[in-house]
């Protein structure tokens, strides 16, 4: 694992957010009615959005906004953009979104890992002197617990565990993880296989 990952935190804040590009670029195509159900980070440097946009709008969008995972028939599509401030502010500093959602009165919620304080700071920084007004929710900060798994595989299951590797469905895949990480998809499932076997020969103890 990179160097840079070594303190990571999983931060959650709330803002209003009237600059979403997605928004602007549907309403330019006269939608009316859209909702921003989820926000992610992806591989390519874009930002996938899945809008609830209902059944009959859902079937205009252009196929150029289509991302990986849109599904013709449904009313929420998944679409892809560069993204609006708020979203390239917080992957500049080398963290990832793990989900944003609309709650209401123009507030979405940003759900991210970034690798150290200082980046969380940075991001906080620099959206506060874009003119937002940023209510932090939540800070959480990796502290290994047990002795039973190494701190690196600790680490890296904390950061699954965080991101949404183990929801169902997945909120990032392995491959998505491992990039945002550095490292190689075999690399990340390699350690994970281990750190599992460590964890079931500790619970399985008295058996063995």
């Amino acid at each position: 694992m990179v160097d840079t990952w070594r303190e990571p935190y999983h931060v959650v804040i709330e803002l209003v957010n009237k600059d979403c590009k997605m928004v602007e670029k549907l309403s330019g195509l006269g939608f009316k009615h859209m909702k921003v159900v989820d926000v992610r980070s992806s591989t390519t440097g874009s930002v996938r959005h899945l809008m609830d946009l209902g059944e009959e709008q859902a079937k205009k969008v252009p196929k150029e906004l289509s991302a990986p995972g849109h599904v013709e028939g449904k009313s929420a599509v998944w679409l892809e953009s560069k993204g609006c401030n708020v979203c390239n502010t917080i992957l500049k500093h080398n963290a990832f979104l793990v989900n944003g959602k609309s709650m209401q009165d123009g507030v979405i919620s940003y759900s991210f890992m970034v690798p150290t304080r200082d980046a969380y700071r940075g991001i906080i920084e620099d959206l506060e002197k874009a003119g937002y007004k940023v209510n932090v929710r939540k800070v959480g900060k990796f502290e290994q617990q047990l002795d039973v798994l190494t701190e690196n595989q600790e680490r890296i299951f904390w950061l699954a565990l965080k991101s949404g590797f183990f929801d169902y469905p997945r909120q990032v895949g392995l491959a998505e993880l491992a990039g945002k990480l550095g490292i190689s998809p075999a690399t990340l499932s390699e350690i994970m296989r281990r750190g599992t076997r460590r964890l079931l020969e500790h619970y399985f103890k008295r058996e063995l």
